[in-house]
């Protein structure tokens, strides 16, 4: 479905569906701070801005494909409505052709706090269902400290955290944070993480 303007759907924040199994729970406190920030007025304008894209699926469901971080923050501190720009209709087909095509198009990741890929059907169907994965906030701050360049690809903080996962202890991230950025920061500038989408490290002459 192509639309040259989008069409905005005020959407319940509890009736989103997820298209993934975690998120960086550090990631979704930054986003639960920038919305207490904001009161009134302000949070109307914030919502504005920070549309979720999503795809009608079967039964008419509106499925997430980004903001899942924004969209449990919302929900922890009881937003009601978003307002949702509908990338696709893919309300005709059943939910195993649904899953197939959202997967093929770059739409869903279903893989576990552990980087294993699970079955469809371990998505959570709803926002708080969603696991705390580490290294997804570790790819998230490494990103925003200018580790690695903003990127279109889907789930970009994701490649960046498998490649983190094998490399920086778990442990440092839960305890020491800041030591373990400073490590990702290293390794993102390294030749091994020349084929991550964003990389910008040092290129030989």
């Amino acid at each position: 479905m192509s639309q040259s303007e989008p069409i905005l759907h005020p959407v319940a924040v509890a009736e989103l569906r997820p298209t993934q199994i975690t998120v960086g729970f550090r990631e979704v406190a930054e986003k639960r701070k920038e919305w207490r920030a904001r009161a009134g007025e302000a949070a109307g304008e914030y919502l504005g801005r920070h549309m979720l894209p999503t795809v009608l699926g079967p039964k008419g469901r509106h499925y997430l494909v980004d903001h899942h971080h924004l969209a449990l923050a919302l929900r922890l501190e009881g937003a009601k409505h978003v307002l949702a720009t509908v990338q696709a209709d893919l309300r005709g087909l059943s939910k195993d052709s649904f899953w197939t095509y959202m997967d093929n198009r770059g739409w869903c990741h279903p893989y576990d706090a552990e980087g294993v890929r699970r079955d469809f059907k371990d998505i959570p169907p709803d926002a708080d269902g969603l696991a705390d994965d580490p290294y997804r906030s570790l790819a998230g701050a490494l990103r925003r400290a200018g580790g690695f360049a903003k990127e279109t690809t889907p789930f970009t903080e994701f490649l960046w955290a498998d490649f983190l996962r094998s490399r920086v202890r778990r442990k440092q991230i839960e305890s020491r944070f800041e030591a373990a950025l400073v490590k990702a920061m290293e390794l993102a500038r390294t030749e091994t993480a020349s084929y991550l989408p964003g990389w910008c490290g040092p290129h030989p002459d």
